[in-house]
C-alpha cells in the first residue's frame, strides 16, 4: 500500500545539505515526494511509497540528519502520485 507523510523539520536544516541528503536517500530507497526550504527556516518534505519502504527513508534521514534537526512535525496524507523525488525551489 502506497502511502504519504508530510513533514516539516526545524532546527539548523538550511545549508547543511538536508535537501540534497534527503533527495539521494530517497533515490536509494525508491521514494517518490519532494523536498524544499522554507522562508521560516524549515525544510518540508513529502514523501510516498509503500509504507515500510517510507518509514525506512525516514528513519535513514533522521539518523543521517540527527545533529541538525531539532523537531519534526508529521501527518499521513492521501498520495498524490509523485514519479520521482525532487528538490524544489
Amino acid at each position: 500500500m502506497t502511502i504519504c507523510r508530510h513533514v516539516y523539520y526545524s532546527g539548523r536544516v538550511q545549508g547543511v545539505g538536508f535537501r540534497y541528503t534527503a533527495q539521494a536517500l530517497a533515490g536509494r530507497e525508491g521514494i517518490t515526494g519532494f523536498v524544499r526550504n522554507l522562508t521560516d527556516r524549515r525544510v518540508e518534505l513529502v514523501a510516498e511509497g509503500p509504507a515500510a519502504d517510507v518509514e525506512r527513508f525516514l528513519e535513514l534521514l533522521r539518523r543521517t540528519m540527527d545533529g541538525y534537526v531539532e523537531s519534526a512535525s508529521e501527518r499521513e496524507e492521501t498520495p498524490q502520485g509523485f514519479q520521482d523525488f525532487q528538490i524544489v525551489r
